[in-house]
């Protein structure tokens, strides 16, 4: 077979393993190989070549290689807490600051001891660098299979009713199935700690920015609780997991889902007006969250609460205070880089927001992003005492944007979906890839722009969100979580066809793969159950707020 590998054709013998192939070139990278990409799809280390192809190595200094990280690493912790507790069940929770946390099904705290014995057990495991086996059976042998085992290792339910093709991962007795690729060795995963927390335990475990060291644990208090919240709640309505969502559907039973879910969503933005009201000395909110968080809708939907509170929310552009072009900073690239805080002209920005709150009349600024200069067109402002100014963008909740504005003045919001569905106990669906779906429906329905455009700049946008945004999530006065526990239902029939239009010879292939073999365990939600005013309809289209 001829496999091109970084530009160069290398000759090799049909049914090779890419681990016996490239044995020198993993054992030699500079950081730890844990999968590969064949032909633009994501594959384990022990993938059999049976055809010519394109081949690259995937290490832990990427992305996709640091999730194949933590996947092995929840696999290698459901291992060691089986042997160590069998008669109780793991739950794998969210994820917090480059760790993951966990708990169990029974609610009971785990205690201190139980985290140090799992410690052990699991450096036991990677310390023996047991190989890490996918097996494939196919339906009838699976349904058997699990007529007999244990099925509460994993809820294989979905897989059985969507796939002709199980797959699982076995490790010495040890098997589970597992939503994306694994190491093929335990001894891949040498970086971990495991620590108390709440009532469960959190592992941490490296970032792929620094591959080789753990990185610190942040405590996001505020965004635990916000999370914690969600999880109840759902749990009550029995909606957690993915089966149940489809239960709920096959059971029409979803409409009512539907009115929970959105019925949440409307008394949390009433709480956070309430809140706003009975502070007189608040004068303005600033709104900020990651990409396709629902910012725009949300700001419409407060602005409604405020008014019944008798507070009329005055909107300012953050984009109208852009610095001059010939001004703006550059990134490491020699490029022009308008998010971060720097590209707006602060001083301008804040004398602006002064006078507004002194009562004063400002001439507002309309940026010209053609000519990358701002132009006065006579637009008049004046801060009436009934009125209140209601600012989004990304870097509401940094102080630096509005330095001079006294703290007691502002009311800061923290949005983003943050996901608390799960396929079952040892997989969750990503906050950011439930975020990924949502923009490439909207860049799609609004922007013009395909999924594969999409996804070819999601990465780039993560940073900008790394820096800008996620290190003040803190900052904040409230975090109001936007998703909606049905929204992938109803986003699925939109997306799948968008990114079915990408091809094996795109790059963007193994990606679209991914989110299209977790979408397929969703039933649809037809468009028009979703009401008019949810956030949903930033995406989809056809919303009361004209957001687009």
């Amino acid at each position: 077979m001829k496999i091109q590998y970084k530009g160069e054709i290398i000759e090799i013998e049909k049914s090779s393993k890419i681990s016996e192939v490239f044995k020198d070139i993993i054992d030699n990278n500079k950081y730890t190989v844990v999968a590969a990409t064949f032909n633009n799809e994501y594959v384990n280390l022990e993938y059999v070549i049976e055809q010519d192809g394109v081949l690259e190595l995937i290490d832990i200094s990427s992305k996709e290689g640091m999730k194949v990280y933590t996947r092995t690493l929840t696999y290698i912790l459901g291992k060691a807490f089986e042997k160590l507790y069998p008669e109780k069940k793991l739950i794998v929770d969210y994820q917090l600051s480059n760790s993951m946390f966990y708990d169990t099904q029974d609610n009971e705290e785990v205690s201190q001891e139980m985290v140090e014995n799992l410690q052990k057990e699991m450096q036991k495991i990677v310390k023996e660098n047991l190989p890490i086996e996918q097996v494939v059976m196919t339906k009838k042998e699976a349904q058997d299979f699990f007529a007999i085992n244990d099925t509460s290792k994993g809820r294989l339910q979905l897989d059985l009713e969507n796939n002709e093709k199980i797959y699982m991962y076995y490790c010495e007795d040890y098997f589970n199935y597992c939503y994306g690729t694994l190491a093929n060795r335990t001894g891949c995963i040498n970086r971990f700690e495991l620590s108390k927390y709440s009532d469960g335990f959190i592992i941490r475990y490296p970032s792929h920015k620094n591959p080789n060291h753990i990185a610190k644990f942040i405590k996001n208090k505020k965004l635990s609780w916000a999370i914690d919240e969600y999880e109840d709640i759902h749990r009550i309505l029995n909606v957690d997991r993915v089966y149940k969502l489809n239960d709920a559907i096959e059971d029409d039973r979803i409409q009512e889902v539907i009115l929970l879910a959105e019925a949440l969503h409307e008394k949390k933005i009433a709480n956070i007006a309430d809140n706003i009201a009975k502070n007189k000395n608040i004068k303005m909110v600033l709104i900020a969250g990651p990409s396709s968080s629902g910012k725009t809708t949300f700001a419409q939907r407060l602005g409604i609460q405020l008014r019944l509170n008798k507070l009329k929310p005055v909107t300012i552009s953050v984009d109208n205070y852009f610095v001059e072009r010939k001004d703006t900073p550059r990134d490491k690239n020699g490029e022009y880089d308008f998010e971060c805080i720097e590209a707006i002209d602060l001083e301008l920005f804040n004398d602006h927001l002064t006078k507004l709150l002194n009562g004063e009349e400002i001439v507002m600024p309309e940026f010209d992003f053609l000519q990358g200069t701002k132009r006065y067109n006579g637009k008049k402002t004046k801060l009436k005492e009934d009125e209140i100014l209601v600012i989004e963008g990304i870097h509401c909740l940094n102080d630096k944007l509005t330095s001079k504005i006294p703290a007691e003045q502002k009311y800061k919001v923290y949005i983003s979906a943050l996901t608390v569905l799960n396929l079952d106990r040892f997989n969750r669906i990503s906050t950011t890839d439930t975020r990924l779906i949502r923009r490439i429906v909207r860049d799609n329905q609004f922007r013009g722009y395909n999924a594969k455009h999409t996804i070819s700049t999601w990465n780039k946008v993560n940073e900008g969100e790394e820096k800008n945004i996620f290190p003040f999530q803190e900052e904040a006065n409230f975090i109001f979580n936007t998703s909606l526990i049905y929204e992938l239902c109803a986003l699925k029939p939109v997306v799948m066809p968008l990114l079915e239009e990408i091809t094996n010879k795109d790059t963007e292939y193994a990606e679209a793969q991914r989110l299209i073999n977790m979408l397929k365990y969703f039933k649809e939600v037809p468009n028009d159950y979703v009401p008019k005013n949810s956030l949903l309809k930033e995406f989809l289209g056809g919303g009361a707020f004209d957001v687009n």
